[in-house]
């Protein structure tokens, strides 16, 4: 009764059941998964304090990644909130996203959303929100359905896998969950957080994985930076009333194609982008003796 595949589906759904789009998401799980409705919730509270954790411990501690490429940088523009040129909440936000990034590179914990190198952009979004507008937990839980469901619909359609289709998949995807889920937290219609999910993908269409000697530290820490900065302009534009000429759906079905076309150098192997420019190979060289 619950399940979908697509967003039109989804929405369906929510029209003829009269249901909130968290809890048609919840309700599809249930059904696939079998649990509970207290278990699934159980689980995904469980995974919002994983990601405001290792929000604390980027923004607390100036951590060094195993690399050495990336660490402290949460701090500094944590520091610099009160000065930002973008705003306080989308500076937060983007220290936020850092700081997860930090926390990953350096082998800390933190929740895969949809992946590790995309793992800051959808907590960034959601504790900047949650801090500066003081929505309640249980409204902070029920985004992460809504960004669980955009990601299911992803994953079906097309990939989250930057080996696959390149950092399109990752950031991109990241950035449509977490403009969906700010889109949802400001009462946004399911029609609206399509619409910001598909302007948020629209703009992260064709970004290539190239990480410099094929560590999840550059470019990615960054790209997690920019991608939650999209995710909210996009949730602004969808909340004034700008509406996706192209349909979620259709965007999913294009960076599915995208990805396809893209050489493998521009696919997770490190050979191409900015893991081949000369700093880049330079510092591979240097890791490797």
């Amino acid at each position: 009764m619950f399940q979908y595949n697509k967003a039109a589906e989804l929405l369906s759904i929510c029209i003829s059941s009269k249901m909130a789009l968290a809890e048609v998401i919840i309700q599809a799980e249930m059904e696939e998964s079998g649990l509970s409705r207290d278990d699934i919730w159980q689980m995904m509270s469980e995974r919002f304090d994983i990601m405001k954790n290792s929000i604390i411990n980027g923004v607390e501690k100036e951590l060094k990644s195993k690399g050495g490429l990336i660490g402290g940088n949460a701090r500094k523009l944590y520091l610099n909130l009160n000065s930002a040129l973008s705003g306080k909440t989308a500076t937060k936000a983007v220290s936020y996203a850092l700081a997860v990034t930090e926390v990953n590179a350096s082998m800390g914990k933190i929740v895969a959303s949809p992946t590790a190198g995309s793992s800051g952009i959808l907590p960034g979004v959601l504790l900047a929100l949650a801090e500066d507008y003081d929505y309640p937990r249980e409204k902070l839980i029920e985004a992460l359905f809504v960004a669980a469901g955009l990601g299911r619909i992803i994953a079906i359609n097309a990939t989250l896998s930057g080996a696959e289709g390149g950092c399109q998949a990752e950031c991109g995807s990241a950035s449509a969950m977490a403009a969906a889920t700010a889109t949802y937290l400001v009462g946004g219609s399911p029609e609206q957080c399509f619409n910001a999910a598909a302007m948020a993908l629209k703009g992260l269409l064709g970004l290539v994985c190239d990480p410099v000697a094929g560590l999840v530290e550059v470019p990615c820490s960054k790209r997690n930076a920019t991608s939650t900065a999209n995710a909210l302009i996009c949730a602004d534009m969808t909340i004034a009333g700008i509406q996706s000429f192209i349909p979620f759906d259709e965007v999913v079905e294009a960076m599915h194609r995208v990805g396809q076309l893209m050489s493998p150098d521009l696919r997770e192997t490190a050979r191409g982008g900015c893991a081949a420019v000369p700093t880049a190979l330079k510092y591979e060289k240097t890791i490797k003796k």
